[in-house]
């Protein structure tokens, strides 16, 4: 069985998806630990940010979060980016 992301990413678990290029998928979290909170990741599986190499690709995720900021009517007030990276790092799902 694929990880839930990819469950996502492949649309075998409905999601409120935001926003999808050939590369990134956007979605809210089901479970939000803030009043807007969306989850950015790349459509490729990635267990870890330490297994990320290609910086465009987390270039184009900050991009699309800017995007996405706009679009919910936050980015004047400001927003705030995580990327957790491990267990120790917050990461709870690989």
């Amino acid at each position: 069985m694929a990880c839930i992301f990819c469950q996502i990413v492949s649309g075998e678990m409905a999601s409120e998806i935001m926003y999808q290029d050939d590369e990134v998928v956007a979605f809210r979290d089901i479970e939000p630990r803030a009043p807007t909170h969306i989850i950015i990741m790349p459509k490729k599986h990635v267990s870890s940010l330490a297994e990320v190499e290609d910086e465009a690709l987390i270039g184009r995720m900050v991009k699309v979060a800017k995007e996405l900021a706009e679009q919910e009517g936050i980015s004047a007030r400001g927003y705030r980016l995580v990327i957790n990276c491990g267990r120790d790092g917050g990461q709870i799902i690989p």
